[in-house]
């Protein structure tokens, strides 16, 4: 990693609630890489006064580095959804001991927030806009009994899966797509054009480890992982055919595509910074 220092100082950012605040200092770029069950948050974004993961998360970095911190997340979560890989960039004081702040995080904000690393960062590295693509998992207990083991992270489904349609359907997901069908559509202001919802995937397939979905792609729009996920899962109780799912991929009409699943059984599993933006 660089050693270069970024510098910043924006006296416009919310000082920590309590603590001494340190004058402020030469700051560095930090990358951290943060896991989270998200079953009693509303979102990872902060969100007003709603307890949220990066606003946990900013809070406890401000109070430990004793200076006010902005941070960026890789992406976006809803309400319930999990991270493994979920990254967060920022500006720090670069005399910060990286160790001791990974412990005091983990000491902060267990047990729904583990930081499992901290690193320095190139000063234009950002946790969102360097990443060139992302990857999530889905997690199904198909079964007809519940396990309350998993009853957080898993969508009990109790249907039998028929995995092979659901994989045949996936795969017609595979490389550059528009994915209005499968996504919420965003608000537009008057006078603006709307956002594409063209994505490449490049990785979709479901495994019987229970049942697990892998999904990767450049980047989602809102809803896309839950509701691609309700539809399959429609396709593997026989509800409708692997044509049918091609069908609604291809009409670009968010209302012939299933219910979205579950948040709970949602996680962002990785971020990838290799290679180029697709979409740049």
């Amino acid at each position: 990693m660089s050693n270069e220092v970024g510098r910043a100082s924006d006296s416009s950012l919310a000082l920590p609630s309590s603590g001494m605040i340190e004058p402020v200092t030469a700051r560095r770029n930090v990358r951290l890489t943060v896991a989270y069950d998200g079953s009693d948050f509303h979102g990872f974004a902060i969100n007003g006064d709603l307890r949220t993961v990066m606003g946990e998360l900013s809070a406890a970095v401000a109070r430990v580095v004793r200076q006010p911190v902005e941070l960026t997340g890789a992406g976006r979560t809803d309400a319930g959804v999990h991270g493994w890989g979920q990254v967060v960039t920022g500006l720090i004081p670069d005399d910060t001991d990286l160790g001791r702040l990974q412990r005091s995080l983990n000491g902060l904000c267990r047990p729904d927030i583990a930081v499992r690393s901290a690193e320095w960062a190139e000063p234009d590295f950002s946790a969102r806009f360097s990443a060139t693509s992302r990857r999530y998992h889905y997690d199904i207990w198909n079964h007809a009994d519940p396990n309350p083991l998993v009853a957080r992270t898993a969508w009990h489904v109790r249907t039998p899966l028929d995995l092979a349609a659901m994989n045949e359907a996936s795969a017609t997901m595979i490389g550059d797509h528009d994915f209005s069908s499968f996504c919420r559509r965003p608000d537009v202001h008057p006078g603006q054009a709307a956002p594409s919802l063209v994505r490449r995937l490049t990785a979709a397939e479901w495994s019987l480890v229970d049942t697990h979905f892998g999904i990767a792609a450049t980047s989602f729009c809102h809803q896309m992982v839950r509701s691609i996920v309700g539809t399959l899962v429609d396709v593997g109780r026989t509800r409708r055919s692997v044509a049918s799912f091609q069908e609604t991929l291809e009409a670009l009409d968010r209302s012939t595509a299933s219910a979205v699943a579950p948040p709970h059984g949602l996680v962002l599993w990785d971020v990838d910074y290799r290679g180029t933006r697709w979409n740049v």
